[in-house]
């Protein structure tokens, strides 16, 4: 993981639809609210960051649940990338999560494994400690945490718990456990590497390949049911506008990327992209005709229909994504707003 900006909080509520990044007129109605679905999400990622945050959580939680959502989807990031990962502090936020009273889909981000061979996080094997992540909050695969779990597709057989596909209301929703820290390919400096280990390139090679078949999973599902939308959730920011980034920060995404772009491009319906990792809010289309990042990736064809969201996270945690599905009719199948923690 590069090292994150910190930034202030701007703007607690801002209404985001499914356009290019530009904000409507004051008084507008946004296009896709004109026919509010009854079934709303909730996504969050990079929380709780540091001691305050982490007292902070269970309250911010009990705000979530008292909006209701259907469920929520945690992007990953458990703690910051200064902490340490010991057992101990897994255990604390598997309990906060279990105060979801709704279904809660969680998958592993950088802070919570592939960083932990850090000084100051303990020295850890990442390896090591993504398996015990993986045994603290995916102890049932198939099955979601929160206090009312559901059930959901797990790759479980293929050793991949954390990722999961659902459908929901003509939507298809899959969560992908790729990370930040140019998906665990940097070196682990902190226990002596200089280059990744063998180890390390094969547990990334096969944990990606598993991210593109649940793409290719999902949208051959949602073309099979003639659904409306698919939505996918990922814990890097594989199009991050912060900074320019070299490609050893970002050469890992690089399949995932012409993956997302191939199955957006013939799909009918529209795609969104939920994030964390940057911790900034933004919204745009970053695979569209004429971006930029389609360059910077070296990649094939380009997909108009795919709509990116990054949650705010890090001293950023001033608000949750509260993402609405619309009815049929409506401009767009999804519409959101950033609900501020009181």
């Amino acid at each position: 993981m590069r090292v994150k900006r910190l930034v202030t909080a701007m703007v607690l509520a801002v209404t985001g639809v499914a356009l290019p990044a530009t904000a409507a007129l004051a008084g507008d109605t946004p296009p896709g609210q004109e026919k509010p679905g009854h079934f709303s999400f909730a996504v969050i990622g990079d929380i709780p960051y540091g001691s305050d945050q982490l007292a902070a959580f269970p309250g911010w939680i009990g705000q979530i649940n008292a909006a209701k959502p259907e469920m929520t989807f945690h992007v990953g990031d458990i703690k910051n990338g200064s902490t340490r990962c010991d057992d101990g502090y897994y255990r604390q936020i598997k309990a906060d999560f279990d105060l979801f009273t709704g279904p809660l889909i969680y998958s592993p981000g950088d802070n919570e494994w592939t960083d932990c061979h850090r000084a100051n996080n303990g020295g850890y094997n990442p390896l090591e400690r993504l398996a015990y992540d993986r045994s603290v909050f995916f102890p049932n695969p198939g099955t979601t945490l929160g206090q009312k779990p559901i059930t959901v597709s797990s790759q479980a057989a293929a050793g991949f718990p954390e990722n999961v596909q659902l459908r929901q209301q003509g939507v298809d929703f899959a969560m992908l456990h790729v990370t930040g820290s140019n998906d665990d390919l940097q070196p682990w400096t902190g226990i002596g590497r200089t280059a990744a280990t063998p180890e390390q390139v094969a547990e990334e090679t096969a944990r990606m390949a598993n991210a593109i078949t649940v793409v290719h999973n999902s949208f051959t599902d949602a073309r099979q049911r003639h659904d409306r939308a698919v939505a996918l959730f990922i814990q890097a920011d594989m199009f991050d506008p912060t900074y320019t980034p070299a490609w050893s920060d970002i050469s890992a995404f690089k399949p995932l990327v012409q993956a997302i772009v191939d199955e957006s491009s013939s799909f009918q319906g529209e795609v969104y992209l939920f994030n964390g990792d940057s911790h900034i809010y933004h919204s745009d289309q970053p695979v569209a005709a004429g971006s930029p990042w389609l360059t910077t990736y070296g990649i094939t064809g380009s997909a108009d229909n795919l709509h990116r969201v990054t949650v705010d996270g890090s001293n950023n945690n001033a608000d949750w994504l509260k993402v609405t599905v619309n009815r049929p009719g409506a401009a767009h199948v999804l519409s959101w707003e950033r609900v501020p923690y009181l």
